[in-house]
């Protein structure tokens, strides 16, 4: 099956028309995060009634080619784990899909072993799809021919895929269950993509420096600082200028020469010698820095949830226990059903009532339905 790649918007007249006649739309995205210091839209996949286009967003920018049809409530977006494709579209090109349809949501909730969109078209078709392009850097250009087959054939059986587990949804009873997570995870990809551009102190993305003295907090701060501006200057994914784990063992080495970094197992030898000074100087900055002038660890800011008290975590694992038996009786993720933080928050809430249990966030209607009861009993005998 043949497809169009649009590289400039006078040549996508013939997509423009299918999008205004669509009665539904396959889609997806590719990005370049693997590789490239930003992970930018990097091409977009459209799938009308068997027809398929790639269009370049480095080449033009497609906003308003798409915004209208994927905008509109009334028109079907099938998509496959479409979370962060939903971030870049918002992100990068001001677009917030609606009319989701999200065909790996729907898997979970058949209770799929296999929720990638591969495992799910070979057990419902039997069509085995490419690997060779997963770890592509969708960032370069000129595409390959191959390449540009490999992305679109990600829409191609989305359609198909979507009718398949719709009617298999609908027999089990569960397809308001699918409209409402679509629902809500449209809602809060646009939420995050506005929290995405929020600034962010390096270090808290480094386990362990929490509790280290602030001078090694800020030591660490500016290494990462240093190597931040490097990848965005040759347009470089972070840990391929240098991994995380060589970078804090050179901090914690004091280096004072290029040959000290050079001592360094896994310390690239041509960073070393290019950027290594800069780096030394930084570091004896901060060596030679009044303490009081130095930036702590940020206050609040921790790398993941805290342990709950012993009494909060003892009725988390009541709740599990309710949540699993049910998960189990239909069969579906004990995650697709509650996730482990929903039921940390209800334990902390201690809801009343069904309408209490609402207002906590994460729980669906369908979920209420499923399994409020059965919570508010767990509840109510602690």
């Amino acid at each position: 099956m043949s497809h169009i790649h649009v590289e400039r918007r006078k040549d996508a007249g013939e997509l423009a028309d299918a999008l205004a006649g669509a009665e539904r739309i396959a889609l997806d995205c590719e990005a370049a995060g693997f590789h490239r210091y930003s992970d930018r839209l990097c091409l977009v996949q459209v799938t009308i009634d068997g027809a398929t286009w790639t269009i370049d967003p480095l080449a033009f920018d497609p906003t308003d080619l798409l915004r209208d049809a994927l905008e509109s409530a009334d028109l079907p977006i099938v998509m496959h784990g479409a979370d962060f494709d939903l971030r870049l579209l918002s992100r990068d090109l001001g677009i917030r899909v609606s009319g989701l349809q999200d065909t790996q949501i729907y898997a979970a909730l058949l209770g799929e072993e296999g929720l990638g969109l591969a495992s799910l078209l070979e057990s419902r078709f039997g069509v085995e799809l490419a690997k060779k392009y997963q770890r592509a850097d969708w960032a370069e250009r000129p595409l390959t021919k191959d390449m540009l087959e490999y992305a679109a054939s990600d829409t191609r059986y989305l359609e198909r895929l979507v009718d398949v587990l719709s009617e298999e949804l609908d027999r089990m009873g569960r397809s308001a269950w699918a409209t409402e997570e679509c629902l809500a995870l449209e809602a809060v990809s646009a939420k995050a993509t506005s929290e995405d551009r929020q600034p962010v102190d390096l270090v808290t993305r480094i386990k362990g420096v929490r509790h280290l003295p602030v001078r090694e907090v800020a030591a660490i701060r500016t290494a990462l600082s240093w190597r931040d501006g490097i990848a965005r200057q040759r347009d470089r994914a972070v840990f391929r200028v240098i991994g995380d784990k060589t970078l804090i063992e050179a901090v914690g080495s004091h280096p004072r020469r290029v040959e000290d970094l050079l001592a360094i197992k896994g310390f690239p030898t041509g960073l070393a010698r290019t950027e290594g000074k800069a780096l030394i100087r930084r570091l004896r900055a901060i060596r030679e820095s009044d303490k009081a002038d130095l930036i702590p660890y940020p206050k609040g800011v921790r790398r993941g949830p805290a342990r709950p008290p012993p009494e909060l975590e003892a009725v988390v694992e009541r709740l599990k226990a309710v949540r699993n038996s049910i998960a189990e009786q239909l069969e579906i993720p004990r995650g697709t059903l509650l996730s482990n933080a929903v039921l940390l928050e209800i334990a902390r809430v201690k809801p009343l009532t069904l309408e209490d249990l609402a207002g906590v966030q994460a729980m669906r209607a369908w979920k209420i339905d499923i399994a409020g009861e059965a919570l508010l009993a767990t509840l109510r005998n602690d």
